[in-house]
């Protein structure tokens, strides 16, 4: 990047989860593709994040270029609100498809966040329209994360996430511990003796609970027993409350599973998907549910100006039949074997405090958090995309990498732990 456009970058574009008094460096991208990120000075990265996890097919890929192009020369936009379109009526059809029949309503957001957001109105909305007024209150587990608008963040871990600072500020819900039986375990009782009694006490005022599935994402990357959610969806039907899902981030194959729930076969009343939706084209995401909850709702109040934009929605249809009629379940298997094998071992280390892999996620936890300025350059100087957070250096690459690719995303990432980019 050049002095002129680094200094003006630096001085007036506020990047996510930095500060604009001290910012962590910016690189420059000047194209994708494939699993590449090239930067100006014509570098090129193996990207070990999918761009926050949703570009599962890789970048500049001909099959959604094409969705995008048709789509973009017919119409860019138009408002949702009294009229439709094939882009959106098709990206709908190809979601509920794959889906349970149990869903068979949804609700087009723009965004993970939106998506949550409008999930904790159906809930709320369902039991007003149901004269159950008493209903208001959500439940989650600690260690999640939802999103960074208003009722996402209450409903995401508010002493150790990334929102602490505005526990204060935002409406109180109710946490209690996560599972701590990792995924492929028989649950342990003292991971449901909270669980029981938290919903004997307060199930006549419980609207929702509301989690991610088998994976926490954002707020620690923990993995765990498919039981709890079974569980959970025993307890939900016992006591008439509803369940919410958050797959935005495990949705459309990450975990192994098309959807994170399959692991449990357990469904929830109202489910919420995003980012890999689009392949990372377009922002888009979606909330669904069963036809007897929606009519119960009655009138969503809520309409973003995008929703159901025709070059999301376009680029969606083509995104998800790509993925479909892909062998994404033997590529997904292949990185986890992949990753397990390179990743495992680094447990002997004494500055490693965990490894979990899980389909197309590798997770090292370390006892001391890195030093993400110092550690940054040290993955673009050998020639990877990784993006650690707090004591987390995780890969999620997209699907379509080759082993060769893979073994030269662990193996630098494996030669970052061993150089200590620590905080002490």
């Amino acid at each position: 990047m050049n002095n002129t456009t680094n200094n003006f970058d630096k001085d007036h574009i506020w990047h996510p989860y930095t500060s604009m008094k001290d910012p962590l460096p910016c690189y420059k991208v000047k194209s994708c593709s494939g699993v590449y990120i090239e930067l100006e000075d014509s570098k090129k990265l193996i990207d070990g994040m999918s761009s926050w996890w949703c570009a599962v097919h890789g970048y500049n890929h001909p099959v959604l270029n094409k969705a995008i192009n048709d789509q973009v020369t017919r119409m860019s936009h138009i408002m949702f609100g009294g009229l439709t379109h094939d882009p959106a009526i098709n990206a709908a059809k190809s979601v509920l498809d794959l889906l349970p029949e149990k869903f068979d309503c949804l609700f087009f957001a723009d965004s993970g966040s939106v998506a949550v957001e409008v999930s904790l109105k159906m809930a709320l909305q369902y039991w007003q329209n149901s004269s159950n007024t008493e209903k208001k209150e959500f439940v989650t587990i600690r260690g999640g994360y939802h999103g960074d608008t208003t009722g996402a963040m209450s409903v995401t871990d508010p002493d150790n996430g990334m929102h602490h600072l505005f526990k204060d500020f935002l409406p109180i819900h109710n946490f209690i511990s996560r599972p701590e039986t990792r995924f492929g375990e028989i649950l342990q009782p003292q991971d449901t003796k909270e669980l029981n009694e938290f919903f004997k006490k307060k199930h006549k005022t419980l609207a929702a609970v509301i989690l991610e599935p088998i994976v926490q994402g954002a707020g620690g990357m923990w993995f765990y027993s498919s039981d709890y959610l079974v569980k959970l969806r025993e307890l939900c039907d016992k006591y008439n409350t509803l369940l919410i899902f958050d797959e935005i981030a495990t949705g459309f194959g990450r975990t192994g599973k098309l959807f994170a729930f399959e692991h449990a076969a357990v469904t929830p009343d109202i489910l919420c998907i995003g980012k890999a939706i689009t392949g990372g084209y377009m922002t888009l995401a979606a909330t669904i549910t069963s036809q007897k909850i929606a009519e119960q709702i009655g009138t969503l109040m809520h309409g973003p100006t995008f929703m159901g934009n025709p070059l999301a929605t376009a680029v969606a249809s083509a995104s998800i039949k790509l993925l479909t009629n892909s062998n994404w379940q033997e590529r997904v298997n292949v990185i986890e074997c992949i990753l397990r094998k390179n990743l495992l071992p680094v447990l002997a280390s004494p500055l490693v405090e965990d490894v979990r892999v899980l389909g197309a996620i590798g997770v090292i936890e370390t006892k001391h958090p890195v030093k993400i300025k110092e550690i940054q350059k040290f993955f673009i100087d050998n020639g990877v995309w990784i993006r650690p957070f707090g004591k987390l250096i995780y890969i999620m690459p997209p699907f379509i990498i080759t082993p060769p690719q893979l073994q030269i995303l662990c193996s630098v990432l494996i030669q970052s732990i061993q150089l200590k980019h620590f905080e002490r």
